[in-house]
């Protein structure tokens, strides 16, 4: 089944698709899950997802290298989703900025390093990534705010070059890009 890059704005379906995808494979569903529950409100949409997936999916929750999670966990029977990519890279841009970094370079070296782990999955293993597109609207204010929609344009194109399939999402209807 290899990579399949699920695409597309914010509440578009791209998490159900994915989760519609590895429910149709029959396989071995490992959930891969970057969110950070920093507030009550992230808190309860973390524990919405984690009670909507059945409880015979395994889940890692690892905000930092979730690409390296993924390869880790996959295997020729699995599915594995990783969910999101959006959330990752602004977890990484906040964790260098916390330590007084100019964020927006470091982050971008740990993105593409640890998009490289996704190279190296076993050949029958299916991973679904999932991400937003935050390229269609204005231009951002703020120059973490332009960093953040460069650095996951930059790490959307270059998981769409490796993927085997590219999907947008729009108002729940998958399209296909690749």
């Amino acid at each position: 089944m290899g990579l399949i890059l699920i695409t597309g704005g914010a509440r578009s379906g791209k998490s159900s698709y994915a989760v519609q995808l590895a429910a149709e494979s029959r396989r071995r569903v490992v959930y891969v899950a970057t969110a950070e529950p920093l507030d009550a409100e992230m808190t309860k949409r973390i524990d919405q997802h984690r009670a909507e997936r059945p409880p015979s999916w395994h889940t890692i929750e690892e905000p930092l290298h979730p690409c390296r999670a993924a390869r880790e966990a996959a295997a020729p029977d699995s599915f594995v989703i990783l969910d999101c990519l959006t959330l990752w890279v602004s977890n990484l841009l906040t964790d260098f900025d916390s330590k007084h970094e100019p964020a927006a370079a470091p982050a971008r070296s740990a993105a593409l390093e640890d998009l490289q782990c996704l190279r190296d999955l076993p050949t029958d293993a299916a991973v679904a990534v999932v991400t937003n597109e935050v390229g269609l609207g204005i231009v951002p204010d703020n120059a973490l705010a332009r960093a953040y929609r460069d650095l996951l344009g930059e790490v959307n194109q270059e998981l769409a070059l490796r993927a085997d399939e590219v999907q947008l999402m729009v108002s729940g209807i998958a399209l296909r890009l690749k």
